[in-house]
């Protein structure tokens, strides 16, 4: 990431259960990820993002130049 970039990380814990279903589903919508040969539903690919947010290696994060909110490995913060 470039110095450019102002995050600010919210704990998944802060957000309601309906705002961190909408970010999760966003996210997973949003960014297409890849999950190999094997076929995923949104409620998989949910639980998978999930573990990771409760796990510490993705975080939620509001993007100060483009207002909005996103989640990041915790790699992309560095």
């Amino acid at each position: 990431m470039s110095d450019n970039y102002q995050y600010t990380s919210i704990p998944y814990t802060q957000l309601s259960q309906d705002a961190l279903n909408g970010v999760i589903d966003d996210f997973i919508n949003r960014e297409g990820t890849d999950y190999g040969m094997q076929e995923y539903s949104l409620e998989q690919k949910s639980q998978q993002v999930m573990k990771q947010l409760v796990a510490g290696t993705a975080v939620i994060v509001f993007d100060h130049d483009t207002q909005t909110v996103s989640i990041l490995h915790k790699d992309q913060l560095s």
